[in-house]
């Protein structure tokens, strides 16, 4: 054969290559993500300095094309997702995006509060309006409003949470219209919408969007956080450890690396995560000794459908094992129990 048509031949071959890199199939792929330093994300005025480091960690995700679910099925810590198990089925890719960007802000708050209350700190609530995550297909909000819009009156009533907003939609019937006053990147709207029936509800009105209070957190000690884009909600121990560090004297970290995931709530409680096994992978690159891990108690009908589901912490401290890490693998199930176990070394 010619070299011409040698040439040809591997031309056409990475042509089909590349292109075929581009066909994503309907699942997607996780993998170990990274640990990022805290104080490279968040700022506290006139902070107390730290010793040591305290890291979140993170998975990476993505669409799955040929190549990589192929790779996917032969790693061990990399998983294969089918879609709907990572979004609904009437979700768009905006929409899911918009939603995990939004529970990482609900993340933030909830560290701020759980930080400064626990530091003794002052802070208020300011109420912003409605954010909206979703817009169903079919009603009538769809030719209007967008995921991350956020309604700020309704028939130039203002309301101080999302309850308020309801009850007043809750009111009108079929064919009224509202008058909704809404912010989309930065610039104010106006538009009228009329309601529709949701289907099989029974006679229940709506605009037809998924919604959440959007509010803010006022501090006198002014913290920043730059997540950047950043999704999700598991970040929220860390960062309510970081924020915690910088407001009080003593220096909790005493001189370690420590990494660790968990949702936290606005009492303190620390909430079951995914992907625990590629962050334990992620902290021990990272040269982290210590890794905190929510243990977790298990609803019921999660149990049953999933019997070989185990607690954040024992997969934890399986993968810990496996790995042969030297960190120490740390259950907690509140902001208390961080705090205890870093008091007592």
């Amino acid at each position: 054969m010619s070299q011409k048509k040698w040439i040809r031949i591997l031309v056409i071959m990475t042509i089909l290559i590349i292109g075929s890199s581009f066909y994503y199939l309907p699942y997607y792929v996780t993998k170990p993500g990274s640990a990022k330093d805290l104080d490279t994300i968040i700022k506290v005025e006139n902070g107390y300095e730290d010793e040591g480091r305290l890291m979140l960690t993170t998975v990476r995700m993505g669409k799955a094309n040929i190549y990589t679910y192929l790779i996917a099925s032969l790693r061990k810590y990399e998983h294969i997702y089918p879609a709907g198990e990572i979004r609904s089925p009437e979700e768009t890719d905006e929409e899911y995006n918009v939603r995990q960007l939004h529970l990482m802000e609900t993340s933030k708050l909830n560290a701020i509060e759980v930080a400064f209350d626990h530091a003794e700190q002052p802070y208020s609530f300011d109420y912003n309006g409605v954010y909206i995550l979703n817009v169903y297909p079919g009603m009538p909000a769809e030719d209007v409003l967008e995921p991350g819009d956020m309604i700020t009156a309704i028939d130039g009533n203002e309301f101080s949470s999302s309850q308020e907003f309801i009850d007043y939609i809750s009111q009108k019937t079929v064919n009224d219209t509202v008058n909704i006053t809404f912010t989309r990147e930065g610039e104010v709207y106006e538009k009228e919408v009329p309601l529709a029936e949701f289907s099989a509800s029974d006679g229940k009105v709506g605009l037809g969007i998924g919604l959440v209070d959007d509010k803010e957190i006022i501090t006198e000690t002014k913290v920043t956080m730059n997540t950047e884009k950043i999704g999700g909600p598991s970040a929220g121990l860390m960062f309510s450890l970081q924020l915690y560090n910088g407001l009080v004297e003593r220096d909790i970290t005493r001189g370690l690396d420590i990494a660790g995931t968990g949702t936290i709530s606005s009492n303190g409680t620390v909430g079951r995560i995914g992907g625990i096994e590629q962050k334990v992978i992620a902290a021990d690159n990272a040269g982290a000794e210590v890794f905190f891990a929510p243990m977790d108690i298990i609803p019921e009908n999660l149990r049953k459908s999933n019997p070989d589901l185990k607690p954040n912490y024992e997969e934890a401290l399986q993968t810990a094992e496996e790995i042969g890490t030297d960190m120490d693998i740390v259950p907690v199930k509140t902001f208390e129990d961080a705090l205890s176990y870093l008091d007592s070394i």
